[in-house]
């Protein structure tokens, strides 16, 4: 039986459920094991890190979409936009008390993995998508190219937004963001566990096409 796939926009008030949605899909995710380490309690402390992820973008009013299968959320986009707000004192608060819980050693190494990051894949105005995730159980089904098509659209709908950035941290995803047009801008390995790849698509970007070399860092 054909189950409708939908696309839908998150408020504020509906953060909760992005972060069901993607500690569920990142839950086995390079970054979140290396930050989180092997502290007790990985569930719970893997959701209050999401939190603040989903929080960083909600606090500011950034793009947030659900891909809702048989109107239920089993995906999640969250993206930053070309220029970003500052972080409201309530925030700022939320961000000390969850580095304050997780502890120091882990905000130690996410400070190390944000250093080696190239986040600003391009010196031009752009959306960076920060998160992108779909629920373990759905994983296969080609939600996670709806959810990227999604962010595309939103994208190239704003006229002063020069393309999409994003970054991975498996090297597997790398053929399927060069099929949607991405490149990689820059390649850092953070520890001897972890790496990371920035990649960057230009506004307009048609899937399986090569569009030239990537822009400089």
């Amino acid at each position: 039986m054909f189950e409708r796939v939908t696309i839908v926009p998150l408020d504020f008030d509906q953060r909760a459920l992005a972060v069901a949605v993607l500690a569920d899909a990142f839950h086995d995710y390079p970054v979140m094991r290396w930050v989180l380490g092997d502290a007790p309690g990985y569930e719970s402390r893997l959701a209050r890190l999401v939190g603040l992820f989903v929080a960083n973008r909600a606090w500011r009013g950034e793009p947030m979409f659900a891909l809702e299968l048989a109107g239920r959320a089993v995906g999640v986009v969250t993206m930053t936009r070309p220029v970003s707000p500052d972080a409201p004192p309530g925030l700022v608060a939320l961000r000390e008390d969850t580095w304050a819980e997780l502890g120091a050693e882990a905000r130690a190494r996410y400070d190390a993995f944000a250093a080696a990051s190239a986040f600003t894949a391009t010196s031009d105005l752009h959306h960076h998508v920060n998160m992108l995730g779909v629920r373990r159980a759905h994983h296969g089904a080609g939600h996670a190219r709806t959810l990227l098509d999604a962010a595309h659209v939103f994208a190239d709908a704003d006229p002063d937004s020069r393309g999409v950035s994003l970054s991975t941290e498996l090297a597997r995803n790398l053929s399927l963001y060069e099929h949607f047009g991405y490149r990689v801008t820059s390649h850092a390995r953070v520890s001897d566990a972890l790496e990371t790849w920035t990649l960057f698509r230009p506004r307009g970007t048609r899937p399986g096409r090569r569009n030239g070399p990537p822009p400089a860092d």
